[in-house]
């Protein structure tokens, strides 16, 4: 028999372990798009987080049921349904939230960190596991792009979430809250985030001898 994964473990996966952008480095792209600004950012890792909760569990609820041929296509319905929830949600509570993600909330549907997981977790345990991964796996990628958007829109703007925080006499670097700034600033996260995993891992391991 198969052994049930501990909640706790599996939660703590997704936001250190195996966060989706900085250890696995999935969903580049919503990543790279939405983090001009902390709002937008803080948008999409909620709207992917209720899809990513919604979505394991209804697979791990129907993963005995649906073949295994047609298992893709059959976990693309389901995120789909969760995407079209959120959008929905979204236009009528929140529109100038919607209308700031545009494009980027239906392309939920295509992130490679849902479709994993629903591949990779949903489809082999049970509904209460597979949501805790979900919610895991969505708060570590609303947390890391959260940082790169804190990073690009100070430098940027001199603002987070609007605030002012160096005030007027800030010259901004307008080319971080540009394209090339969103991939040369997620490029330095990366590594110190991966340069202090490495650090944490071998004292750990020094540790353990």
């Amino acid at each position: 028999m198969r052994n049930k994964p501990k909640l706790s473990t599996v939660f703590l996966n997704g936001i250190i372990t195996e966060n989706p952008t900085f250890r696995l480095v999935l969903g580049i792209c919503p990543t790279i798009a939405v983090t001009s600004g902390l709002i937008n950012a803080i948008g999409m890792g909620a709207a992917a987080t209720f899809v990513l909760v919604g979505s394991n569990f209804v697979i791990s609820l129907l993963r005995n049921v649906i073949p295994d041929k047609v298992r893709i296509p059959c976990f693309i319905v389901v995120i789909c349904t969760f995407v079209t929830l959120v959008q929905m949600l979204l236009q009528a509570f929140i529109p100038s939230l919607y209308a700031s993600l545009g494009m980027f909330i239906p392309l939920i549907v295509v992130n490679c960190i849902i479709l994993a997981r629903a591949e990779a977790f949903a489809s082999k345990n049970g509904p209460v596991a597979s949501a805790v991964d979900g919610l895991g796996m969505g708060i570590g990628f609303t947390l890391a792009i959260s940082i790169i958007a804190i990073v690009r829109e100070l430098l940027g703007t001199g603002c987070i979430a609007g605030i002012p925080i160096f005030g007027a006499g800030y010259d901004p670097m307008l080319i971080t809250i540009l394209a090339p700034g969103g991939f040369m600033v997620f490029g330095l996260t990366l590594g110190i985030v991966n340069t202090i995993m490495k650090r944490s891992e071998n004292k750990k391991a020094k540790e353990a001898k």
